[in-house]
């Protein structure tokens, strides 16, 4: 049975703030809006005796901080412990990087800083940066399933043995978690309440929301409805390279405005886009990159739907792993000019360490996983949308797993 969304403790995320602030004083919190940062605050603010929430949303607070900059030194402390201060939102603030700057260089002994936002804060840092070596910074995600499920892998074990040992957790539960996210998606708030008619109102006003409130208020954008218009083509682009040409064609608006927008979309947490894969692929794709959804059951083809889920999931994880400084990971695609494709390759360092295909309907391997298999050397799992799949196929040195996609899911690191 699912939880109130304020039941379900992040503890993934809770376990990492505390790596980042055991190092730094000042720590950026990242993530779609009502993807539960403000909560998540809470949970981390409940650690401390003694702590502050402020939100430049709220009039008084923003009152209180053009009045007196450094407004937090009069909270009323019950001991003599560090205090943590929560900033929310204060991106929206004109002059907030150098407003954090000079807290930072001034209080940094004296106080912990949490600074979250609904939107990318390193790309807000685009036009400087005077925030430079201040700060570590962490991204929060809707629900996954490898975080609502119980054990996890080490990451250790994880990078030696990607296709082992991964079958760990009890799959009647996971099994559950998996096709309510399906319906309902990773947001809290949709995600706890489990009903479709609830769902699909909150997904209407959510899109909307952002477009007209949170991208209008940082661009010139003159015609909101192109962008939404823009947006709701998007669902049936996923999984496939996107060519901003096609768009523009569709749209009949210039070709920077499409570029623009979906880079918009990007810092706003609605999609994300990963690289094609490049390095001993010969033909290869070299500049289109494949989008996605975060709130992914708006994708009406369930192939697509399955792929995109399958994509938030690594991209939570290879999140986590860099910010925990376990190396440099990333994640791509592989497609080349004769159309041949892997869905999704992860490497570290600007090395592939595994591949992964996701399959919908049916559980054959395809020739173009086994040949790239073999070119790059690496394992290779091929997750699909069938119950009681588990077995290995030798491919020369190497095996593919062919899995049951949430059963290897749930476990991940």
């Amino acid at each position: 049975m699912i939880k109130n969304s304020h039941t379900i403790k992040r503890h993934l995320y809770i376990k990492l703030w505390r790596e980042l602030t055991s190092e730094k004083q000042m720590v950026f919190l990242s993530g779609p809006r009502q993807v539960g940062k403000t909560t998540l605050a809470n949970e981390i603010a409940s650690e401390f005796k003694n702590k502050l929430y402020f939100c430049w949303d709220i009039v008084e607070h923003r009152k209180k901080l053009i009045q007196n900059p450094a407004f937090f030194e009069n909270i009323n402390r019950v001991d003599e412990s560090m205090p943590l201060i929560v900033f929310d939102e204060i991106h929206k603030y004109r002059q907030w990087k150098n407003y954090l700057k000079g807290i930072y260089d001034q209080f940094a002994d004296e106080y912990k800083f949490l600074v979250s936002g609904s939107g990318r804060l390193d790309l807000y840092q685009k036009g400087g940066d005077s925030l430079a070596g201040r700060y570590f910074q962490f991204h929060l995600f809707p629900f996954t399933l490898a975080e609502l499920d119980g054990k996890k892998r080490n990451i250790n074990d994880f990078l030696k043995h990607p296709i082992n040992n991964f079958d760990i957790n009890k799959p009647n539960i996971t099994r559950e978690i998996w096709q309510a996210l399906s319906q309902f998606g990773g947001f809290p708030e949709p995600f706890t309440k489990g009903k479709k008619s609830f769902f699909t109102k909150w997904s209407v006003n959510y899109a909307s929301q952002i477009v007209r409130e949170d991208i209008k208020s940082i661009s010139d954008i003159k015609n909101v409805d192109n962008v939404e218009i823009l947006f709701s083509l998007l669902p049936s682009k996923v999984g496939s390279p996107l060519s901003v040409n096609n768009l523009v064609g569709e749209l009949q608006v210039s070709y920077g405005s499409v570029k623009e927008w979906l880079k918009l979309f990007e810092i706003f947490y609605l999609t994300f886009r990963i690289s094609p894969w490049t390095k001993k692929v010969s033909r290869a794709i070299l500049k289109e990159k494949k989008l996605y959804l975060f709130n992914y059951p708006e994708i009406p083809d369930a192939g697509f739907r399955f792929e995109n889920m399958v994509a938030v999931e690594l991209l939570r994880a290879i999140y986590n792993w860099n910010e925990y400084g376990y190396g440099r990971f990333s994640l791509h695609y592989i497609r080349n000019k004769e159309k041949e494709e892997v869905d999704f390759v992860i490497a570290k360092d600007n090395n592939p360490v595994l591949l992964v295909e996701t399959k919908y309907s049916g559980e054959t391997v395809p020739k173009n996983l086994i040949n790239f298999q073999k070119r790059l050397n690496v394992p290779a799992v091929q997750l699909v949308n069938k119950e009681h799949i588990f077995r290995y196929i030798k491919n020369e040195k190497n095996k593919i797993l062919v899995i049951t996609a949430y059963r290897w899911l749930s476990s991940l690191p």
